[in-house]
Order: C-alpha cells, then sequence, then structure tokens
C-alpha cells in the first residue's frame, strides 16, 4: 500500500475562557475530525494548535493528550497572531497525517462561529488524496 502526508485544518470557538469550555470545545473539534475522516491518531504526524489572546485557560494540546491514542503524537500550542476584529474565543489546528493513497476525500472542520472563517469549507469534504 502506497501512503501519502497530507495536512488537515479546522477550528472551534469556545464559549469562554475557562478550562471546562476550551476542553468542550477541543473534544468537539477533534471528535469531528476523527469522524468525519474515519481518523486513526496513530497515523497523525503532529497537531499544532493555535488559540487567540483571550484564550489562556488550558492548553488545547493538554487536552488532545488526554483522547485515546494521542499519547505519542507530537503536539504544540501557540498563540494566534493578533488581528483587530478577528474571531474571538478561537482554537485552530494544522495535523500532518499519514493517509492510504487510495483514500479520496478530506474533510476539514470548521465549528460554531469558526464555520465563517472558510464557508468553503464548512460542512463539506475536498480534496482528492
Amino acid at each position: 500500500m502506497e501512503w501519502t502526508v497530507k495536512a488537515i485544518r479546522g477550528a472551534i470557538t469556545a464559549s469562554d475562557n475557562t478550562i471546562e469550555a476550551i476542553r468542550e470545545a477541543v473534544n468537539e473539534l477533534l471528535d469531528e475530525l476523527e469522524a468525519r475522516n474515519k481518523l486513526d491518531p496513530e497515523l497523525i504526524i503532529s497537531a499544532t494548535f493555535s488559540v487567540t489572546r483571550d484564550l489562556d485557560a488550558i492548553f488545547p494540546a493538554a487536552i488532545a493528550r488526554q483522547r485515546p491514542n494521542w499519547e505519542n503524537v507530537p503536539l504544540l500550542d501557540v498563540q494566534h497572531m493578533y488581528v483587530q476584529g478577528d474571531l474571538e474565543r478561537c482554537i485552530r489546528f494544522l495535523i500532518h497525517v499519514n493517509v492510504a493513497s487510495a483514500h479520496t476525500e478530506i474533510y476539514h472542520p470548521y465549528l460554531r462561529h469558526a464555520k465563517n472563517l472558510r464557508p468553503d469549507l464548512s460542512f463539506t469534504s475536498v480534496g482528492e488524496w
């Protein structure tokens, strides 16, 4: 079987700057990522999470690390560049993953208010792998 590396983007907004609200948002985002892409976390090469400056209660990577089969995924958290008027309380990710070449679709989850960031990708599968 032939393998290739692909990148998956996604984002979600948290309802508040609390551990509970951020945990809920990160888990919702990653649940959607795994379910829609039929993704095995053991095939993830790395994941980078970025958060807007108004989210500092917990690291998204700390939440991801607690998920089944995510404990060995290299994870990184960064603060997203501030741009006046940008979406508030937003958590984004960029994940690189190994996929079988025969896999044909990728789903980029943009949820809650973050769906407005990429309406072209929200609730659709795009791209040929």
